[in-house]
């Protein structure tokens, strides 16, 4: 797994995507999803919340599940328990158009990030966007 967080690819990833789906990213303003993803939106990256409750948040319509989004995705960034990530890793495998998958802070499941390897796609886990974006240079 030497890609996995390979600094290379955070950075492509952080620069050349446009739509992000963050998995589990509802209405409380409370939860590290919704700073995080505000974060995202203020980087110019459109933000597609997937929560069961499909809630519309920072203006952008809610779906219930990733295959439920009727337009492409490039990034899937998971804010769920890691015992729920590898589920979640998958259904994004199941999108053609999805070039990356990235596990929240405190996501771990190698089988998963394994998978995603394997299949040809980027894969970052256990990071944060909005504390990696800094960290680019220059």
């Amino acid at each position: 797994m030497e890609r996995l967080n390979d600094p290379a690819v955070v950075r492509r990833i952080l620069e050349e995507t446009e739509v992000w789906a963050v998995v589990g990213l509802g209405d409380n303003p409370a939860r590290p999803a919704y700073g995080v993803a505000r974060f995202l939106r203020s980087k110019g990256k459109r933000i597609v919340p997937v929560h069961p409750s499909a809630a519309t948040v920072h203006g952008e319509r809610g779906y219930a599940s990733l295959a439920d989004i009727p337009f492409d995705v490039d990034v899937v960034d998971v804010f769920r328990r890691s015992g729920s990530a590898g589920a979640v890793a998958d259904e994004a495998l199941a999108r053609p158009e999805v070039s990356g998958v990235w596990f929240q802070l405190g996501v771990v499941d190698d089988a998963a990030a394994r998978r995603v390897l394997a299949s040809g796609r980027a894969m970052v886990m256990d990071r944060c966007p909005a504390i990696e974006w800094p960290r680019l240079p220059g």
